[in-house]
């Protein structure tokens, strides 16, 4: 029963900060690898699981956290609606499926990101356990109610470093009624130039990826605007088996580019950047804001390479930890970071260090 779930989290956590020990959320593990090294007794988050509200015509579907990502996605398919931010399942990493609240707490947004928007910004609300064990809620069920949204937000990527995700309320949208995916053969320079020419005109681009000489764009929208889009872009049409394949293997990390055991890098910056000068292979998304790295080069030369663009750069998997998985902070962000973690979590009892070791 959901109410005997909860209270059995609401002690463990409880007996945790009296005990002085640290707990580790986990759902389906499946993103395990991303953040510092674990630490603590797994909570096991699936025990409050089920869609709680769905309304389709509101474009809202509030949902546990412990619900598997998978049958959130097939609900909402049966709908015709989808997760605007297409979030990454990695079910390949761990020994369970993904959870939604798993989805959240990591804050990763699949290829559609640079088109319809991150994944914090769907969040419209949200249930969670607090370090005390304390049953806490900001936001809502609808997208014109934006009581406590900030902190909706801020759930979104902390890692589970401030609360057990309960519940969450995300905005979704309709499923495209066609797509279609181009190809060029183009140098890497041209590449970024190009999409961010493209991203200027009323083109329904919903993603674009480029690596080893090739620029992939994924068009979404009404059969006529795609025809219309192809016939102005030009390019070699993909077959759309052969795209839906592609375009999952970008966002599920199953693309050959993201295999071998050199560290893989992300790093966020302005979508005009130059090719940064580093040693390694790189995958270009989001219309050249994403730049996804394989590359043995010191965390040092990688980070200070995105800082000179105006960006960041985060260890994403593998590689050695010692340096940080995450871009230094500012003292002053720094700061904030710490105050939200005293006051969500002040016994440090929830995945204490998985974002920065001193909290």
């Amino acid at each position: 029963m959901p109410a005997d779930a909860l209270r059995t989290l609401a002690e463990t956590i409880r007996a945790a900060a009296t005990e002085g020990k640290r707990l580790r959320l986990r759902g389906g593990g499946t993103k395990d690898f991303y953040g510092q090294a674990l630490a603590g007794e797994i909570l096991d988050t699936r025990v409050y699981a089920g869609i709680v509200a769905y309304e389709p015509t509101e474009l809202v579907i509030t949902v546990r956290g412990g619900t598997p990502l998978a049958e959130v996605e097939v609900a909402l398919a049966e709908k015709r609606q989808m997760l605007a931010f297409e979030p990454p399942h990695f079910a390949q990493f761990g020994s369970g499926g993904a959870t939604i609240g798993g989805a959240v707490a990591a804050g990763l947004s699949g290829p559609r990101r640079a088109a319809a928007g991150a994944l914090r910004d769907f969040v419209l609300g949200v249930r969670v356990m607090d370090g005390r064990g304390e049953d806490l809620t900001f936001g809502g069920r609808v997208m014109k109610n934006v009581a406590g949204y900030d902190v909706s937000r801020v759930m979104a990527g902390a890692l589970g470093t401030l609360g057990v995700i309960l519940e969450v309320s995300l905005k979704v949208l309709p499923l495209p009624v066609a797509e279609a995916t181009l190809k060029f053969e183009m140098p890497r320079d041209k590449a970024i130039e190009a999409v961010n020419r493209w991203g200027g005109k009323p083109l329904p681009i919903s993603a674009t990826a480029y690596g080893d000489g090739e620029l992939e764009v994924r068009l979404s929208g009404a059969a006529a605007a795609l025809k219309a889009a192809c016939a102005t872009l030009g390019g070699e049409r993909v077959a759309d088996a052969d795209a839906a394949r592609f375009w999952t293997g970008i966002r599920e990390h199953t693309d050959p580019f993201f295999g071998g055991d050199e560290p893989l890098w992300r790093l966020s910056v302005p979508s005009t950047t130059a090719p940064l000068a580093i040693e390694g292979r790189e995958l270009v998304e989001w219309g050249g804001a994403l730049r996804w790295l394989k590359s043995r080069a010191e965390a040092r030369t990688i980070r200070d390479a995105a800082a000179r663009a105006g960006g960041h750069a985060t260890l994403f998997r593998g590689g050695d930890k010692a340096a940080g998985v995450f871009h230094p902070l500012a003292p002053a962000v720094a700061r904030i970071h710490q105050r939200l973690k005293a006051e969500f979590d002040p016994h440090g009892v929830l995945n204490r260090g998985r974002m920065y070791s001193e909290f």
